[in-house]
């Protein structure tokens, strides 16, 4: 009989608690979700760096070339931000002078979160190629 009147407690105990997991559920796992998508945002970020700065260094190395030109780089920066797909609206200049070039490329990253927005500026300067006579 003493069995049965504790067997009896804890069902009561345990009749109270019924639904607690799906509770805990329900509030946990939008926490995760968050979570996991910040990290894909991350990655979706310095993916997007990465790639901007690639394309700014590719494009400094044909702008700097003695016969290369702004325009030149430009180009072949643009196709390489179009082959990665890694920025959304990408905006290239490049400005090359007697002693120094530049190429930037800025463009904003796609993004995973709504209402989130983060933009990518990358900057790749180097001297100006030119032949000098010894």
């Amino acid at each position: 009989m003493i069995s049965q009147t504790r067997f009896a407690r804890s069902r009561r105990r345990f009749a109270d608690e019924r639904g607690s997991a799906t509770l805990s559920l329900a509030v946990v796992f939008p926490v995760v979700l968050l979570l996991i998508f910040t990290a894909v945002q991350a990655a979706l970020y310095f993916y997007a760096r990465n790639a901007a700065h690639t394309a700014a260094e590719e494009g400094l190395r044909v702008a700097q070339a003695e016969d290369g030109t702004s325009s030149a780089g430009i180009a072949r920066a643009q196709d390489l931000i179009q082959r990665t797909d890694a920025l959304d609206g990408a905006n290239v200049t490049s400005t090359r002078g007697q002693g120094t070039t530049a190429v930037t490329v800025a463009g904003t990253v796609p993004t995973v979160l709504p209402g989130f927005q983060l933009s990518v500026t990358q900057t790749a300067t180097g001297p100006t190629e030119r032949v000098t006579t010894p």
